[in-house]
């Protein structure tokens, strides 16, 4: 009987310890997404006549002019792996001066800072890429 009752404490002391451990790694895990999800994408532009480079800071889901282009950063995210990080953000960039309206968007889709041409942005004046997200 004695040895039946210790079991039981036993039994009881490891449920509490590993429930523990469970909802301690889920609040670390999501605390990690919100670290990993930024609220702004720190992006540069060249100016390919005038060979000038901008850095832009652009507030996700809210849109930046610059010159006559709109850029709008709907979400932006860093990788979980230091050792060789990886930024990607979905980008929306339209053209002000096109007055083609079949086209809205020049670029529309994911980017990628260490491969900014696999989805490649193509415009004859700008080039944009990835630098910061946070």
């Amino acid at each position: 009987m004695i040895r039946l009752k210790k079991n039981i404490r036993v039994g009881k002391v490891s449920f509490y310890f590993f429930l523990t451990l469970f909802l301690l790694n889920n609040t670390l895990a999501n605390g990690q997404d919100t670290l990993l999800e930024g609220n702004y994408l720190e992006i540069k532009v060249l100016d390919k006549v005038s060979s000038k480079n901008y850095e832009l800071k652009i507030k996700i889901e809210e849109e930046k002019i610059f010159k006559n282009i709109s850029i709008k950063a709907l979400k932006c995210k860093n990788s979980e792996f230091d050792d060789n990080p990886e930024i990607t953000a979905y980008l929306q960039v339209k053209d002000l001066m096109s007055k083609n309206n079949d086209e809205v968007f020049v670029f529309n889709g994911w980017t990628f800072s260490s491969s900014p041409t696999l989805t490649p942005f193509d415009h004859p004046v700008y080039d944009i890429w990835i630098t910061k997200c946070y």
